[in-house]
């Protein structure tokens, strides 16, 4: 070559706030109760994502055999993330075991054989802009805000 095909080429790189919740928020939605079903599990499944930092797919797939109890006495999860292929372990507290606890008697759990009755993306996307409009949350919810609000807290 002869000349450098990248020399007019300048890169930068733009800096991205990320979404998550602060304490407070996170607070306000622990406390909030639905009358909606449909509500109810859209927030059990994020407050679940806040509390262990499992990514949406990770959730979606989550089924009886990867709980298992560890050498501790202390129920894990550990499973393979579904991006990366990659098999993790995180301990299961108390919040999301309250939270999981919530759907061992529900009826599409058994039948799909998952923990949560989990909706497509999109339409979890679209229901937590909806919860964050009740809430008065003036921020982009996504199930992937959750995973930040858990690096943060």
């Amino acid at each position: 070559m002869k000349s450098d095909p990248f020399a007019k080429i300048k890169f930068k790189m733009e800096k991205v706030d990320k979404e998550y919740l602060d304490d407070e928020e996170l607070q306000k939605v622990m406390a909030k109760e639905f009358d909606l079903d449909r509500l109810k599990i859209i927030k059990d499944i994020y407050l679940f994502c806040c509390f262990t930092g499992l990514a949406f797919s990770d959730v979606k797939t989550l089924s009886p055999e990867h709980i298992s109890t560890g050498i501790d006495g202390n129920l894990w999860i550990k499973k393979k993330r579904k991006k990366t292929n990659i098999e993790f372990t995180i301990p299961l507290f108390d919040i999301p075991k309250s939270i999981l606890k919530k759907y061992e008697d529900n009826a599409q759990c058994s039948r799909q054989k998952k923990l949560f009755p989990v909706p497509s993306n999109q339409k979890m996307n679209a229901y937590l802009k909806e919860v964050a409009d009740l809430f008065g949350i003036n921020k982009n919810l996504s199930t992937h805000s959750a995973r930040h609000t858990f690096t943060t807290t």
